[in-house]
């Protein structure tokens, strides 16, 4: 294949890729956005096959051939509970290659000279530290969703003046890297600080904020790709890797805005230092009421109106679709039933969405916090279900609170309130949640699948 018919399969690629993106955002146009960016990225690596030599011919539809079949595998095995950590494990990958990559272009930089030297030299330095800092902070990511590692953040003395410290001096390695036309040294030094960087930087940042850190992270392999496409000369890694990236620029800071936060102090680590008392869930702050299955089933029975407000917990519990099944129920009863969406509700944008998807729940009775917060007062029950914190009044009504000003789904203000929960420890963040002890709510413990199978059964 000619290289011009090389580059304009790239350009249909990427006007693929642009498409999909359109298309993901909204339910309705989701499924169509997924089968447009596989359309462009079979174009894309068609394209890519038939441009190199016969010599590697051979050696890259092997690795294509592995690699794909560790896609599916992990495509086929994974759950939805786990997709938050496989997001996370595949951004490290874009960050590894975009650092092999650069390595591989300087051991190359003996065919340019001049102004173009130190352009690729600039390229080489920038791709391999957003590479690096992509590879380690994902790791870390991952092992924060997985559980291996707490999702408490870290906090050292001076963490702040040690990140200012790493990349003053990545930007004075940079000067030497290119004013002495590349050095090893230099290089290998600068990958290492970029490596703990990454590691200290999302180590710092709290549980409750990693729907930020998982699109953060997307916009960084978004940025590492676009400079390995500067370093191989591809437009199409070009395009799409400044798609990604900006998209998850985008994606970040509407998370930031939806927990009222900047994105710099979420970088930063500012946020889920609470102290050992408060982020505790032995303090009570009063007494709770509880509530079994059948009686939760009995209050649905007598209510017009019904709203259910989704979390992390019905992920785990795997309890959408007994839930889709209540909400089938209950609308054959001419009960008017919706759901609520937080923003951040979950390990990562979108989560809640899709689960509810694939329980064939309605797109038209999914409403997003903005929507559906003027109307709890006029709600006669909402079924809190495995959310915590984007429930939590606190961030309203205490100004001393560690999420206070985050919007949230006001739930209290709903004539009865029903928590399903393991027990009463707090969330993700580590906040205690004074939900649980207002006279409007009543607490249901147990699995939370269990439980609503229960309720189902009693409707």
């Amino acid at each position: 294949m000619t290289q011009g018919l090389i580059t304009s399969a790239y350009l249909v690629a990427a006007a693929f890729f642009i498409a999909s993106l359109a298309g993901l955002s909204k339910q309705e146009t989701a499924r169509r956005g997924n089968w447009l960016g596989i359309l462009g990225m079979t174009i894309a690596l068609l394209a890519t096959i038939a441009g190199v030599s016969m010599d590697a011919m051979l050696p890259l539809v092997i690795a294509l051939a592995i690699g794909g079949a560790v896609g599916l595998r992990l495509a086929l095995k994974v759950e939805m509970t786990q997709m938050p950590e496989l997001v996370a494990i595949l951004h490290s990958f874009v960050g590894l290659a975009a650092v092999l990559v650069g390595y591989n272009s300087f051991f190359e930089t003996h065919t340019t000279a001049g102004a173009a030297l130190t352009v690729h030299l600039t390229e080489v330095f920038l791709g391999v530290f957003i590479g690096a800092v992509t590879f380690s902070g994902s790791i870390v990511a991952f092992a924060k969703l997985r559980g291996i590692a707490s999702s408490k953040p870290l906090s050292i003395p001076h963490k702040h003046k040690l990140n200012l410290l790493a990349l003053v001096a990545s930007a004075l390695l940079l000067v030497y890297f290119v004013s002495f036309e590349g050095g090893e040294t230099a290089l290998l030094l600068m990958t290492l600080i970029a490596l703990v960087f990454g590691l200290h930087l999302v180590a710092s940042i709290g549980g409750a904020d990693m729907p930020v850190v998982v699109s953060m992270l997307n916009s960084y392999s978004g940025w590492a790709a676009a400079a390995a496409g500067f370093m191989l000369s591809n437009d199409l890694l070009i395009v799409t890797g400044a798609l990604v990236g900006s998209s998850g620029a985008i994606l970040s800071y509407i998370m930031c805005k939806a927990m009222n936060r900047s994105f710099i102090s979420v970088i930063a680590g500012g946020f889920g230092q609470v102290d050992a008392k408060q982020s505790s869930g032995d303090e009570e702050q009063g007494e709770y009421r509880e509530i079994n299955a059948e009686d939760v089933a009995d209050l649905l029975r007598n209510s017009s109106s019904v709203v259910i407000t989704p979390g992390y917990g019905m992920a785990v519990a795997q309890a959408q679709y007994p839930v889709a099944e209540i909400c089938l129920k209950l609308k054959e009863r001419g009960i008017k039933v919706r759901f609520g969406i937080h923003p951040v509700a979950g390990r990562m944008p979108g989560h809640m969405n899709v689960l509810l998807a694939e329980a064939k729940v309605p797109y038209d009775i999914v409403l997003e916090m903005d929507e559906i917060n003027e109307d709890f007062s006029d709600t006669d029950t909402v079924l809190v279900i495995g959310a915590n914190d984007t429930v939590n009044p606190a961030a309203a009504e205490d100004p001393t609170s560690p999420i206070a000003g985050m919007p949230v789904l006001e739930v209290w203000k709903a004539q009865n309130v029903v928590v399903f929960k393991r027990s009463m420890n707090t969330g993700y963040s580590g906040v205690n949640n004074p939900l649980f002890y207002k006279d409007n709510t009543q607490m249901c413990f147990g699995d939370a699948k269990a439980t609503v199978d229960a309720i189902l059964k009693a409707l």
